[in-house]
């Protein structure tokens, strides 16, 4: 109920915009957006087409651009990044915490992120380069260098001074203690500190069993062990144990997003940043070569009925059964597909279960196939019972319906598997190459059968 309040009330914000704009009312509109948080004028900037959007952004204050755009996506970022003059992105990126300054300047080609970096002080310039040394999609990608840490011999007390003294980063629920290499020995809640005796010890008072991440776990790993811990925040090491920075809860909610929003943009070929309001002619380049795949898939098919022609001149009737099959195929495997995936993207499915989940889902798809074969051979009998052709014909059908769920959904187990071996991306291209499968063997095993009992 209350994601929908929030989506009605993005949307009269985004109508009263649109409106304020078309009616010239600028100072209107400028004063609209400066009141409102950087992630709501960014959810506005990604949802309004190329023109206004550009508008927009001429009447956000120069002061917030940092801010709104850590919230934008990658594309829409690079847009109006491109547009900046390097001494004017170091300036509105000034203050963002440094993960989320690393993410905007890992995007920036070379020549205008030296720029950026000479425009800044040694002290950001230095962290930003100790930050960047990670992959984007890893733990240490992912962390921000900005953390408190201690000695476990010093007092509460002292501790407490300190961070009066010093305040303390965003998102913070617990300070590190280390010793003198940086080696962590483990973490000390902020609820700890408040209600241990001023005169304690560090070291009596810390949780030496704190969860650590080392530095180069995948993003995804990271987003499953906060999940399963159900952790706030956690420390990341290198091999060595010396502590590096933290990941924080915002930091994983954005990767579960990234990954959930590739999972379904994958499946038809698109990208997780692909601007939704993108040019006519910028959409159609991306999504033309997708379209020229699945046009050599479907000419393979084609190719297959063709050797079937003979066949078909003597019963017409396959040409109203041939989709039956090879679409009863494609949804089961996609139903065993889309499980894979999830599971591989979970840590769920590994090399010593995947023979059990392999068999388990043949023994579904046996199941299925059964008793529709039964359904749809019951069906095409009664339906084609004048050609009297109608009991080969059921046959033939129902056979094919069995080979072919069997054969999808053992492609759609094994598929993931495969492709993740060779390093493709199963989400990307498991869907293309299953619905060529099912295609494939359903018009081979139905128009097969049919020559055999016909020819």
């Amino acid at each position: 109920m209350v994601e929908t309040y929030e989506q009605e009330q993005n949307v009269d914000k985004i109508q009263q915009l649109n409106e304020a704009l078309d009616s010239g009312m600028f100072v209107h509109v400028r004063m609209m957006l400066n009141d409102m948080p950087p992630s709501d004028v960014a959810h506005l900037l990604e949802s309004s087409p190329p023109r206004a959007r550009n508008l927009l952004w001429k009447l956000v204050n120069v002061e917030r651009e940092g801010d709104i755009l850590n919230y934008l996506n990658d594309e829409i970022r690079n847009n109006f990044v491109d547009q900046m003059a390097p001494q004017q992105l170091a300036q509105a990126l000034e203050g963002l915490e440094i993960d989320d300054l690393a993410d905007i300047l890992g995007e920036l080609p070379e020549s205008v992120y030296l720029e950026v970096m000479a425009s800044m002080s040694d002290q950001d310039r230095h962290r930003i380069e100790a930050a960047l040394v990670f992959p984007e999609d890893t733990a240490g990608g992912l962390m921000n260098i900005d953390t408190i840490t201690v000695r476990p011999k010093v007092t509460i007390d002292v501790v407490l001074r300190y961070l009066r003294m010093k305040g303390l980063p965003d998102s913070t629920d617990s300070i590190y203690v280390v010793d003198t290499r940086d080696r962590l020995l483990g973490a000390v809640s902020l609820a700890t500190l408040i209600t241990s005796r001023p005169e304690s010890i560090v070291e009596d008072v810390l949780n030496g069993e704190v969860e650590t991440i080392n530095a180069s776990t995948p993003a995804n790993e990271v987003a499953q062990i906060f999940e399963r811990r159900d952790l706030l925040s956690a420390p990341v090491t290198d091999d060595e144990n010396r502590l590096l920075g933290r990941i924080t809860i915002d930091d994983v909610v954005d990767v579960i997003r990234e990954e959930a929003e590739h999972s379904l943009m994958s499946m038809a070929g698109l990208d997780e940043t692909d601007d939704t309001f993108a040019p006519v002619w910028s959409s159609a380049k991306r999504r033309a070569i997708w379209l020229g795949i699945n046009l050599l898939t479907v000419l393979v098919a084609a190719q297959v009925i063709g050797l079937f022609e003979e066949t078909i001149k003597i019963v017409t009737a396959l040409a109203i059964l041939q989709p039956i099959v090879p679409s009863m195929g494609g949804v089961a495997g996609t139903q065993t597909l889309t499980l894979v995936i999830r599971g591989m993207s979970l840590g769920h499915v590994v090399a010593g279960n995947s023979r059990w989940l392999i068999m388990k889902e043949l023994g579904v798809s046996l199941i299925n196939g059964l008793l529709w074969a039964l359904c749809v051979g019951t069906l095409t009998y009664f339906w084609f019972s004048y050609t009297g052709q109608s009991l080969l014909l059921a046959i033939a059908i129902a056979g094919a319906m069995v080979v072919n769920l069997v054969v999808g959904v053992f492609a759609g187990a094994t598929l993931p598997m495969t492709l993740k071996k060779f390093n493709i991306d199963p989400a990307l291209s498991g869907g293309v190459i299953l619905t060529t499968i099912t295609d494939v063997v359903g018009f081979f095993t139905l128009l097969g059968f049919a020559t055999l009992f016909f020819a």
